[in-house]
């Protein structure tokens, strides 16, 4: 590790000290916030892990649902049901802080009785497979807008979580050792100069009392 180019003086050495201790006392704090954004990040993960899996189950059996029932009924009749939303959705997000992260709070807003009622229309000309696949896809409405604030929030949580990797690491491979090696070498240099020094003046002694 190659030290800074600086000049060996007692001030100089106060001042990287002091810098060491700041360098030292800020390396702890961001490994700390590493630890408990790690800590917070695997249970987001867990969780959007648990959403997903549930609503890639539910959208697998409705489009399977729906497959069955777009081979047997009129292709019309169903493109005129989904041609108009059933029901707007709005969203409105409210960013949070947590831990120097800014992630979003997704409020949805939506007509809660599309889970219960989701298309309006004629069953008569529907069949199982058709009404099953609205069903499915209405019921799981809440829990993919859910997973959609879940992934958001794991996406620039993992960004935050890299950018205090990087810099622990610039801390605790850089610029910490480079602060030890420096201050070593001073002190080294300090203590050199000093036993030149009292050589010096031994030597001056020795010459006045010879004379």
């Amino acid at each position: 590790m190659a030290r800074l180019n600086v000049n060996p003086t007692r001030m100089e050495l106060s001042r990287l000290k002091k810098q060491l201790g700041t360098a030292t006392r800020g390396h702890k704090l961001l490994k700390d916030k590493q630890d408990e954004l790690m800590r917070r990040f695997i249970r987001l993960i867990k969780k959007n892990n648990q959403l997903r899996i549930e609503v890639e189950q539910e959208l697998t059996i409705a489009l399977a649902d729906f497959v069955l029932a777009n081979a047997t009924l009129n292709e019309v009749f169903i493109e005129e049901l989904v041609a108009i939303p059933a029901d707007e959705v709005t969203l409105d997000v409210i960013e949070k802080n947590r831990m120097n992260v800014t992630v979003p709070i997704m409020n949805f807003h939506y007509d809660e009785t599309i889970v219960e009622a989701p298309l309006n229309y004629g069953y008569l000309n529907s069949n199982a497979e058709l009404d099953s696949a609205f069903d499915k896809i209405s019921t799981i409405l809440p829990t993919l807008l859910e997973l959609a604030e879940v992934e958001k929030t794991c996406q620039l949580m993992a960004a935050e979580i890299e950018k205090t990797r990087r810099r622990v690491n610039a801390l605790e491979y850089m610029t910490i050792p480079q602060l030890e090696e420096t201050i070593y070498y001073i002190q080294m240099k300090l203590e050199e100069n000093e036993r030149s020094d009292i050589t010096r003046l031994i030597k001056i002694k020795n010459r006045g009392s010879h004379t």
